[in-house]
């Protein structure tokens, strides 16, 4: 169900360790990746992902807010969003 689906947009400075502490933390807070891009434009990071989190038992609100500390932790900006809203934002 979208509902149970989350769009995170993380960005900033390339450096060793951003993939593993943003999947060991969704991993922590039960959450499932589904689908992963990343690449590097001139030294800038950048990452989507699409995750289930329909069989965690934390909120969405909880899962936010733990992705906004570790990107202040990381230097990086995150964005965490329902993907019911993701797509109705850029639905004409």
């Amino acid at each position: 169900m979208s509902e149970d689906k989350i769009i995170v947009t993380i960005s900033g400075k390339d450096g060793i360790g951003i993939v593993a502490e943003i999947s060991t933390l969704l991993a922590k807070y039960e959450v499932n990746i589904e689908d992963i891009r990343q690449t590097i434009m001139q030294g800038c990071f950048m990452m989507f992902l699409l995750a289930d989190i329909s069989k965690s038992k934390y909120s969405f609100k909880e899962i936010k807010e733990a992705l906004t500390e570790s990107g202040k932790k990381l230097g990086m900006e995150i964005w965490t969003q329902k993907k019911e809203i993701f797509d109705k934002m850029h639905t004409i």
